[in-house]
């Protein structure tokens, strides 16, 4: 039973503490549309999304305005398309990226994730041309989001695939110039992802799924910021744990019961909720000013990363009591861009990218939402990708890579993508040229910790 303070105390959260649903997510699994002719399985990939999804953005819309829970997000993800090119006898695999969004188009989501290729141990025949593919995809659809996983655990990093991945981030952003870039904004790099992650760019569906699914992610960090600005003053670390704890089980609980709902109503299997504090560019939703909330003077200063790690421990610990099913990433995301606060304090000069890789070892995603001066060469870029594709891989954890390169513009300037995506002042980089080693491709052999059988 549900007390009348409870709820009382939910409807604030929604009210003035920008609590709400960031997305529901529908995964839908397209093995079944592999054909040899591109042109058949392109039509059998855009009509089961539309069969399936018919109904997905009604039933957000009817379970938003019956509970007054804010779903602001309503998106699909599909099985990797590297995959179901590979029997394609047609390297013209941007074919795929025009039925999604035209399916994402026609059923009125908001993004579709799945442009995909899954290569941390090698290409199959499909990779490769995908791969090729996504700056010229990312530049001619609107809605189509890419991921690559380039390395886990088990396999190790493909090196051959990061020093591709340079360029191909370079080449999107290129491509997309005239629109502040935006292509690399929706590309990003993995290691370990996730088959089961609701959140874009990166979200795919895994081919352990069922066949169809229905994946939620919860947004709260203004929500845990104003319990610490109201009872935090002069308790210790590990009440201030405490009570991020019990917020994350408040926030989470909402997740759940918008993740079953949407299940029931759409006849669609319940998936995962991810606990992850997704934060916007609105001021007060901010995972920056948890922390600064914490004591730092300044998101960024000595202190941040031991302040994160207790941010995303804590979430994780409370929310996982609020449901019967968590995946995805799972913790705190720090998208430079998608934070205001985050944003003030790049601007500022406390938040540099060395600091936000420290700050990736000990949360749930990667370098993410950052914007880099247009000249980076690709060789950097993908050596950016190799050192955060590193601290996964050696700690068994997903991170991910998400860099845009503002071309013509250098470190002091500013893109302006709108909406969730926010704004994002270009952060410089480290000087120093690591093409020699990138160059050398291979294989970056899997760590002691891989051999866990």
């Amino acid at each position: 039973m549900l007390e009348t303070k409870d709820i009382l105390e939910t409807i604030n959260m929604i009210d003035n503490e920008n609590l709400d649903v960031r997305t529901i997510t529908m995964g839908i699994s397209l093995l079944d549309c592999v054909d040899e002719d591109i042109d058949r399985a392109s039509a059998k990939v855009y009509d089961k999304i539309c069969r399936y999804a018919q109904d997905l953005v009604k039933t957000g819309e009817d379970i938003e305005r019956e509970y007054g829970i804010p779903i602001i997000n309503k998106r699909i993800s599909v099985s990797p398309i590297g995959m179901i090119a590979a029997p394609c006898q047609s390297k013209n695999v941007v074919k795929f990226a025009k039925a999604l969004d035209k399916a994402a188009n026609t059923l009125g989501v908001n993004f579709i994730g799945g442009y995909s290729a899954l290569v941390q141990k090698g290409f199959s025949s499909g990779d490769y041309a995908l791969i090729e593919s996504i700056p010229e995809a990312l530049d001619i659809t609107d809605k189509v989001c890419s991921s690559v996983n380039i390395g886990s655990t088990k396999a190790g990093l493909n090196m051959d695939a990061v020093k591709m991945m340079g360029k191909i981030v370079k080449q999107t952003a290129e491509k997309t110039s005239d629109r502040d870039c935006i292509g690399a904004a929706k590309l990003v790099v993995f290691c370990n992802a996730p088959e089961d992650n609701p959140f874009m760019a990166g979200a795919f569906h895994g081919v352990g799924e069922a066949d169809c699914v229905i994946n939620v992610g919860v947004s709260g960090p203004g929500v845990v910021r104003a319990a610490l600005a109201k009872d935090g003053d002069g308790k210790s670390i590990d009440e201030i744990a405490d009570m991020v704890k019990k917020t994350a089980f408040k926030i989470t609980r909402m997740g759940q019961l918008v993740a079953k709902e949407a299940s029931k109503r759409l006849c669609v299997p319940f998936g995962i909720v991810d606990l992850s504090l997704a934060p916007t560019p609105a001021v007060g939703d901010s995972v920056a000013y948890i922390l600064e909330e914490m004591g730092l003077e300044s998101c960024g200063c000595h202190g941040t990363t031991a302040a994160l790690a207790l941010l995303n421990d804590a979430v994780k610990k409370g929310g996982v009591m609020a449901s019967s099913h968590v995946g995805g990433l799972s913790g705190a995301f720090i998208p430079v861009s998608e934070d205001a606060g985050m944003i003030a304090a790049a601007k500022r000069g406390t938040l540099d990218i060395t600091k936000l890789e420290c700050m990736t070892a000990v949360c749930s995603v990667g370098l993410d939402m950052i914007v880099i001066p247009g000249d980076t060469s690709a060789e950097k870029i993908s050596a950016i990708i190799a050192d955060e594709a590193a601290i996964g891989m050696v700690n068994s954890k997903t991170t991910a890579v998400r860099l845009i390169p503002a071309i013509g513009k250098k470190a002091g300037d500013e893109l302006n993508f709108g909406g969730l995506l926010g704004t994002g002042p270009v952060m410089p980089i480290r000087e120093g040229d690591p093409s020699v080693f990138i160059n050398r491709g291979g294989r970056l052999p899997a760590p002691l910790q891989a051999l866990k059988n």
